[in-house]
């Protein structure tokens, strides 16, 4: 029976337990380069035991990004930066990956402690993009709505940024797809209006996403991992379903994607969403019955018992931890001693073992 530390191999990868820590944006960059604060934040979880290590939302080009202060890997020069990050998490036995992201029509936005809503562009902000010229809410900057040529440098954009990623020495891609980002943008009928090849019917609203995910694999070997978040539902009616999920998850899984990390919700302003312990856990459990692919679990996961039960129960292959990551970075430490597993850590902490 799967534990939570049991190991999983995915691709030519394996992680040593189910642990992973989930992508959580720190707004500390410059123009996109990492920060020492990077460093120690994603340095100091793989100190902590978690099998996987997934930096946040790093953007693919300048417009991409959801503020100013977002990380980012449109150039070689941040790619380069990242190095340092990733080899320090290999060399705690754990695996550095990556959230590769387009914020869309939601860029250009105030980091959370700078304000909220848009940054103007004569106050360092930029021109958005969406697949439908409409505002995510009304302190939100109007996107352009894109046009093929916008497209077409949005999947490329993907792409060299995996490339970079690669030889970064990150060995886990995870394509942002949720949370009412372009990708998402495109998926929903609420916020793609399009009446073209990428609008309308379920087949042209998933393009965008499928554009991606095969210029990414044509540059990526079979055996890397490659993983995507989607929101598996907009928790509004008459907008992207859980259903829904479970169809794009079977033809993301032909397409080569390896996992899917299912979170929800983000397109919709004031959506009305159950949030509470486990509340995503029935999406991955069903993605992963339906599908036949890998999940992940993601929602106000806290206790070491209630993450076991998640793998034991089959109800996702791994456990993605945030908000409690943060509260303690050492959680699969402390983890493991709850549930009498023995683990191995660093040296220099075994006086305190």
């Amino acid at each position: 029976m799967n534990t939570l530390f049991s190991p999983l191999k995915i691709g030519n990868t394996e992680f040593k337990n189910r642990i992973a820590v989930s992508p959580m944006c720190q707004y500390s960059a410059i123009n996109g380069m990492p920060a020492d604060w990077h460093l120690v934040h994603l340095g100091s979880r793989a100190v902590g035991g978690a099998a996987l290590i997934i930096q946040e939302a790093t953007a693919v080009s300048p417009e991409g990004r959801i503020s100013p202060d977002d990380s980012g890997i449109w150039n070689d020069e941040q790619a380069e930066a990242y190095k340092k990050i990733t080899s320090f998490i290999k060399s705690q036995n754990c695996v550095p990956g990556i959230q590769i992201a387009h914020a869309g029509r939601k860029a250009s936005t105030y980091s959370p402690w700078k304000g909220s809503g848009e940054v103007k562009p004569d106050n360092g902000g930029w021109l958005t993009f969406a697949p439908t010229a409409e505002v995510f809410a009304s302190n939100y900057p109007m996107p352009k709505e894109m046009d093929k040529n916008d497209i077409g440098k949005a999947v490329n954009d993907f792409r060299n940024a995996a490339v970079r990623a690669a030889e970064a020495g990150y060995q886990v891609i995870e394509l942002h797809f949720a949370h009412g980002y372009l990708a998402h943008q495109f998926l929903s009928p609420l916020s793609n209006k399009r009446n073209d090849e990428y609008g309308g019917r379920f087949e042209n609203r998933i393009r965008f996403s499928l554009e991606i995910v095969r210029a990414i694999r044509s540059k990526i070997p079979d055996g890397y991992p490659l993983f995507a978040r989607i929101s598996s539902t907009d928790w509004v009616e008459g907008g992207w379903t859980i259903d829904d999920s479970v169809k794009l998850s079977k033809i993301f899984k032909e397409e080569g994607i390896n996992l899917i990390d299912c979170s929800s919700g983000g397109n919709v302003m004031n959506a009305k969403i159950p949030a509470g312990s486990g509340y995503q856990i029935p999406f991955s459990q069903k993605i992963k019955k339906e599908a036949g692919i890998l999940t992940a679990g993601i929602g106000f996961i806290t206790s070491p018992r209630q993450a076991d039960q998640i793998i034991r129960n089959e109800e996702a292959d791994l456990v993605l931890l945030a908000r409690e990551m943060l509260r303690n970075p050492y959680w699969a430490i402390t983890a493991a001693k709850a549930l009498g597993v023995d683990i191995e850590i660093p040296k220099q902490y075994l006086r305190a073992k």
